[in-house]
């Protein structure tokens, strides 16, 4: 992957969930989850520390995950995983399945 490349991932909070809050993080790797189907995992967190207007929600997330590997989350709570850089490759999975097919949870679609 290029130095200058990374993901900005879009995810509902787990911890927060009736209040519907979403949380964007920008990672340097995404890759499956070694918690098996239906999870990824999130690791090189990368935090803006150079800019000169600071960002409380920017400064709540790195605190919270100063100290943290990699973060696991089920797919259900991505929103979107956007690649941002120069030269994009794509996101590609050791596992590919994209012929799995994902049921809505809504009931009346």
């Amino acid at each position: 992957m290029n130095e200058h490349t990374y993901y900005l991932v879009t995810y509902r909070n787990p911890e927060k969930v009736k209040e519907l809050e979403t949380i964007s993080i920008k990672v340097k790797e995404i890759k499956d989850s070694t918690l098996g189907l239906g999870f990824i995992s999130l690791s090189g967190f990368i935090f803006d520390s150079q800019s000169l207007i600071v960002s409380p929600i920017e400064d709540k997330l790195k605190a919270k995950f100063e100290n943290t590997k990699s973060l696991h989350l089920s797919i259900h709570h991505i929103i979107s995983i956007e690649e941002v850089g120069t030269q994009n490759k794509g996101l590609k999975f050791r596992s590919d399945k994209s012929n799995l097919y994902i049921l809505s949870q809504d009931p009346l679609n």
